[in-house]
């Protein structure tokens, strides 16, 4: 592990537990000597205690998203007890059904590609990002913004302001349809 102070909210590579590979992550909670305690995963969202790096040697394989792992398999298949990561994914199924989340997949030309930002100003950096965690971003907005109108919908504001409220998210909405073009075609 590092010797130097880390901070919460810096970036740094470690072995996420729900994609089971080495990806970037976000620091969210370090000890009083600037120790990582705990991170986020950048591409799935997993919130897991550092593990310490992960292989910061090794790339890590193009990952295989959960989508086409359901899409691949059998609903609610039935499998040995022993088959943890069928288990994972069967409650994955279920969860993502029962809250409304509908899953999207990445047309098959981004997959494995980067996302490049170029600032307009000669010798200054430019950002790259992994595609594939740019477009799960994208996704995690679309099903957070499901939820969040469930919610109003389902609240006891008066309904003037879920109106309101309902306009904004639709608005929210209609920002997003930008990105369409990441996503398959279904058929």
């Amino acid at each position: 592990m590092d010797a130097r102070r880390h901070r919460a909210g810096e970036a740094t590579p470690d072995l996420c537990r729900a994609c089971k590979l080495t990806r970037e992550h976000t620091v969210m909670a370090v000890d009083a000597d600037g120790r990582i305690l705990r991170v986020v995963c950048g591409f799935c969202g997993s919130e897991h205690n550092y593990r310490g790096g992960g292989d910061e040697g090794e790339a890590a394989p193009a990952p295989r998203l959960a989508v086409e792992r359901e899409r691949t398999e059998p609903r609610m298949s039935t499998r040995g007890p022993d088959d943890a990561d069928d288990l994972e994914a069967r409650l994955r199924r279920v969860l993502r059904e029962e809250l409304g989340f509908t899953p999207g997949a990445p047309a098959e030309k981004w997959r494995g590609g980067e996302l490049v930002l170029r600032p307009g100003k000669p010798g200054l950096q430019e950002k790259k990002w992994p595609i594939d965690a740019f477009f799960n971003k994208v996704v995690m907005i679309r099903n957070r913004l499901r939820t969040l109108e469930q919610q109003v919908n389902a609240s006891d504001l008066p309904e003037d302001a879920k109106v309101r409220l309902q306009s904004y998210i639709t608005g929210c909405y209609g920002s997003l349809t930008s990105f369409n073009v990441l996503f398959a075609d279904e058929v």
